[in-house]
């Protein structure tokens, strides 16, 4: 577990473990030390011995303990050319926070595996392992260059992680977190899928959409009551913000707010995620306040760095490209 750093953003996916036992002085661990009658090797005698810590039984989704670096850096340029379409071998450089030469390596074993191609531009593409996916109109270095110093200003201010969120079709996927310093809090999610009408940042920019529009993307859903789905969304419409309580993972607790482009749409949201059990809604306004804030100074970035016509994000599925 990391128990100290600065917030950053952080390009590949990690997590947090709460591993070493949270208790004053380590107690369980020294005694661990002092008694092994199994020999089992460390990380096994220690779960043995006080199974309700550690990985296996942690309520946050967190990164392997000992992750594999490469096989890491692998897996995510294949999420990013799955979703977010062609790269150049700097691009992945730049994203993954390597070297061009050892990007080039990444894609190399990428191609010869069939998840990737090389285009003839010498882009690199989704190869044919990987199955089609709906691609966001959004302008999405854009989205990333403008959030990324007020993401980690608000983790700052917050001490909870940050997330910067884009909704395709129904999916909700995550450009970019800032992680907080906490021992136990929600790590990074870039790359990762959740359905949009459950995540908060999802909720926050559907519930722009007209109701006709929400039953067209959900007529077959069967799992999702749309009746329902109708009622929250024009309660997150009324109140700006929305609230994820542990509907797409078991605690973790999530509040998000929408962003609008320069032409007044909305085209991603931010939203900060913690720990259930930190979850206070005394705290609730003061989130959302600081949540609204940083969305405000976002937009105003993107209409500072925005040079061409505004584009914005498509959350009908037959219009995405």
């Amino acid at each position: 577990m990391r128990t100290r750093g600065t917030p950053a953003l952080r390009r590949s996916a990690a997590v947090i473990s709460p591993v070493e036992p949270m208790t004053a002085g380590n107690r369980p661990r020294q005694e661990m030390r002092r008694r092994n009658p199994a020999g089992l090797p460390g990380s096994q005698r220690y779960r043995r011995r006080f199974p309700h810590y550690g990985i296996d039984s942690s309520a946050v989704k967190n990164k392997p303990a000992y992750a594999i670096e490469s096989v890491d850096h692998a897996l995510h340029l294949a999420q990013l050319l799955q979703q977010e379409g062609s790269l150049r071998v700097t691009d992945a450089a730049d994203r993954l926070g390597v070297s061009v030469s050892t990007a080039h390596r990444l894609l190399a074993m990428l191609v010869y595996r069939d998840f990737a191609e090389q285009a003839p531009d010498r882009r690199y593409v989704a190869g044919r392992t990987l199955r089609p996916a709906q691609l966001s109109e959004a302008p999405l270095a854009l989205l990333r260059r403008a959030a990324a110093p007020h993401l980690q200003a608000l983790t700052a201010r917050v001490h909870e992680s940050a997330n910067l969120v884009i909704v395709v079709g129904i999916e909700v996927r995550f450009l970019a977190t800032v992680e907080c310093d906490q021992a136990l809090r929600v790590g990074d999610r870039a790359g990762q899928v959740l359905p949009a009408h459950l995540a908060s940042g999802g909720k926050a920019l559907l519930a722009f959409l007209p109701a006709d529009r929400v039953a067209e993307l959900y007529h077959a859903a069967a799992d999702v009551d749309l009746q329902r789905l109708h009622r929250e969304l024009a309660l997150v419409r009324k109140r700006g913000f929305a609230i994820n309580d542990q509907l797409t993972e078991r605690g973790v607790t999530a509040v998000g707010v929408a962003i609008r482009d320069p032409a007044g749409e909305p085209n991603a949201a931010i939203s900060i995620s913690m720990p259930s059990v930190r979850f206070d809604r005394d705290h609730l306004s003061g989130w959302v306040n600081e949540l609204t804030t940083t969305a405000t100074v976002i937009e105003r970035d993107l209409q500072s760095h925005s040079m061409q016509p505004p584009v914005t994000i498509s959350l009908d599925p037959t219009l995405a490209s």
